[in-house]
């Protein structure tokens, strides 16, 4: 039997292993090559949670500049470090974009909705400082797995928080959503109720409830086994939503990840799981700068991605993370 067949069942299970043992995933950082040059620790706010690392491309910087990515990580809005995140930071930069990981605060410290206004701040201080790293303000994105893909959407498609920095999402060339929770009332996550006031939810406060024309281009992940965020009624259906209106999405199912090897597959180890670097990487390369007539004006998508069907209605289990 050829190596490359035999080593591929031996990397899915010590890859699965490593990331069961690691939640967040520190100890892929330990075999992440050190290729971006690091500014840790940048203050956004007061807060000691209020801090971000910034991963810039070692290469020099193109005409116009990088594009930019401002991460936030998941963990059901009460758990994870912008440092155990260091594979997704270096794996962007190694493809020429400049990437802002940001912590914010987390329950039992605040609930909904203070994490979203940490994450507008975060997100607001790369669109202020774009220029001076190195990267073009008109392609800057917003993008975050579990947890942290329910605070971009909502950074990128209900303009409350933005705006509350003086800022807009119409500036936004585009979000990207992994394993994202957009419609999860009623919580079934434990973990998550408390962070919005079970059973007392607060209203306007679903992605899915801002979906419309004009909203940025959208790349939206999703993995095939996810039991922690159902797919079908999250990521196809904001899909629906977003396309019924206009506004270009890229989709891309991964049959072979789960919720947390979807955002793994950004460490070279993992990779074999999908090619989730490279589809973000070329949604993020290949859209065109935000401007004024694109954010009033949303083309047909022409997406080739394969989506699930979305329903109208599911009572399937969202499980918030």
């Amino acid at each position: 039997m050829p190596f490359k067949t035999l080593l591929l069942p031996l990397l899915t299970v010590a890859g699965a292993a490593l990331v069961a043992a690691c939640a967040p995933m520190t100890a892929l950082n330990a075999v992440v090559p050190e290729r971006s040059r690091l500014t840790a620790d940048v203050a956004y706010g007061g807060n000691p949670r209020q801090k971000l690392d910034i991963y810039r491309p070692s290469a020099t910087a193109p005409s116009g500049g990088y594009p930019m990515v401002v991460f936030f990580y998941g963990g059901s809005w009460n758990s994870g470090s912008r440092t155990d995140y260091k594979f997704v930071g270096e794996a962007l930069a190694s493809r020429g974009v400049v990437t802002l990981v940001a912590d914010y605060r987390l329950y039992p410290e605040v609930t909904y909705p203070d994490f979203l206004q940490d994450s507008a701040s975060a997100l607001a201080y790369g669109l202020r400082e774009a220029r001076s790293l190195s990267a073009d303000p008109t392609r800057v994105f917003v993008m975050g797995h579990s947890a942290g893909g329910y605070n971009a959407a909502m950074l990128a498609l209900d303009e409350r928080w933005l705006k509350e920095q003086g800022q807009d999402p119409k500036r936004l060339a585009g979000w990207i959503g992994l394993a994202g929770p957009y419609d999860f009332y009623p919580i079934e996550n434990p973990d998550a109720k408390p962070v919005f006031h079970h059973p007392n939810y607060p209203p306007d406060s679903q992605p899915i409830e801002f979906a419309q024309a004009g909203s940025p281009p959208t790349f939206i992940g999703a993995a095939e086994d996810d039991k922690l965020v159902n797919p079908t009624r999250n990521s196809a259906q904001m899909v629906a939503r977003l396309r019924a209106v206009g506004v270009p999405v890229s989709y891309q199912v991964y049959p072979r990840a789960n919720h947390v090897t979807l955002a793994g597959a950004f460490a070279w180890p993992l990779r074999f799981i999908g090619p989730v670097l490279d589809d973000v990487a070329g949604f993020v390369n290949t859209t065109a700068p935000r401007t004024r007539s694109t954010a009033m004006v949303a083309p047909e998508s022409s997406s080739s991605a394969r989506p699930y069907e979305a329903a109208p209605t599911l009572a399937a289990t969202s499980g918030a993370r």
